[in-house]
C-alpha cells in the first residue's frame, strides 16, 4: 500500500546563530598613556591614576585599566608619589555594628562596621586634608575592638606602623569612655570602683571612674583605662549594682571622637598619634 506523500513545507528553517564576538577593545590603556605622557615607568603610571592625579575629558580617572582613544588626557601639575601614603579612617561605630568583623562575615546576626566606610558616610568637616580615593578602602585592617552594643571610636587603618602601634602597645594605651547609667552614683560605689574589684580572686583591669554629668533620671560616668575590655565596664557595673544605659569610647590614646558624627567617618590626619 502506497503511504500518501506529506506535502514539504515551504517554510525556511533559519539557521542557528553563531555566538558573537567578543567585542574589541578599542585604544590603549590609561597606565600606558600617562607612561607615555609623564616618561616613567607603567608602575609609576599606575600609581600616578591611583591617587587621582590624572583626569580623562575633565574627569578624574582612578582604573589604570581603563582605556582612551582620542580622549583628552591630562595629568595634575601638582602630582606627586611622594604624597601617596597609607591612610587609617576613624568611624563614630553605632550600636549594634560588629567593631572587628570582616566585610565578608555580614549576615542576618553580624554587621561588620566595616561596610560604613563609603564615600557618601564621609564627615564633610573632616580637617585632615586628605583627597578621598578609591584605593583607601582597600587592604583596611580594624585595630580596636569595642563592645557591639557599645558606640564611638573604632579604627581601620592601611598602616603598618599604626597597626603596629596599636597592636604592641594595646595593653598600655589608654581610652576613654563615657557610661551612662540609671539614677544617680553614690560616692561609695565611685569608691569601689576606683579601689579595683576582683574576679574568682584574680584582680580586674584597673580603672578610673568620675562623674561626668547627671540630670533628674541618669549619671553619666567618665571611664578612664589601660587597654580594650570589651565586657569589663558591663561586668564591673553589674557588681556595683549600677544598670548601664549606654557606651560611648570617646578617645582611643591621644585620638578622640572630635565631634565626629556617629556612623561617618574621617581620616586620621597628620600630627595625630595615638
Amino acid at each position: 500500500m502506497i503511504k500518501p506523500h506529506k506535502p514539504v513545507s515551504s517554510r525556511k528553517v533559519a539557521p542557528t546563530p553563531k555566538p558573537p564576538k567578543p567585542l574589541a577593545q578599542d585604544g590603549e590603556r590609561l597606565s600606558k598613556r600617562v607612561a607615555h605622557l609623564m616618561h616613567c615607568s607603567r608602575r609609576e603610571a599606575e600609581q600616578y591614576i591611583e591617587g587621582g592625579w590624572v583626569s580623562v575629558n575633565g574627569q578624574v580617572v582612578e582604573a589604570p585599566m581603563a582605556r582612551v582613544t582620542n580622549q583628552t588626557v591630562v595629568v595634575d601639575p601638582h602630582a606627586s608619589l611622594m604624597t601617596q601614603l597609607d591612610v587609617t579612617l576613624l568611624l563614630h561605630k553605632p550600636p549594634t555594628y560588629e567593631a572587628m568583623a570582616a566585610p565578608g562575615e555580614a549576615n542576618k546576626r553580624v554587621k561588620p562596621a566595616h561596610q560604613l566606610l563609603l564615600p557618601g558616610n564621609h564627615w564633610a568637616q573632616d580637617p585632615s586634608g586628605v583627597r578621598l580615593l578609591k584605593h583607601h578602602f582597600i587592604k583596611l585592617t580594624a585595630c580596636v575592638p569595642l563592645e557591639v552594643a557599645a558606640s564611638g571610636l573604632v579604627v581601620f587603618t592601611q598602616d603598618w606602623r599604626v597597626l603596629r602601634k596599636l597592636t604592641e602597645d594595646a595593653t598600655i594605651i589608654e581610652h576613654e569612655l563615657v557610661v551612662e547609667v540609671q539614677g544617680e552614683v553614690a560616692p561609695e560605689v565611685l569608691q569601689r570602683l576606683n579601689a579595683g574589684l576582683n574576679s574568682d580572686g584574680q584582680p580586674l583591669p584597673p580603672v578610673k571612674v568620675s562623674i561626668n554629668s547627671t540630670s533628674d533620671t541618669s549619671t553619666r560616668l567618665r571611664v578612664a583605662l589601660k587597654g580594650a575590655h570589651p565586657g569589663l565596664i558591663a561586668y564591673l557595673c553589674e557588681r556595683v549594682g549600677l544598670h548601664i544605659q549606654s557606651i560611648k569610647r570617646q578617645r582611643v590614646g591621644r585620638v578622640a571622637l572630635s565631634g565626629l558624627p556617629e556612623g561617618q567617618w574621617r581620616y586620621l590626619h597628620e600630627g595625630e598619634r595615638f
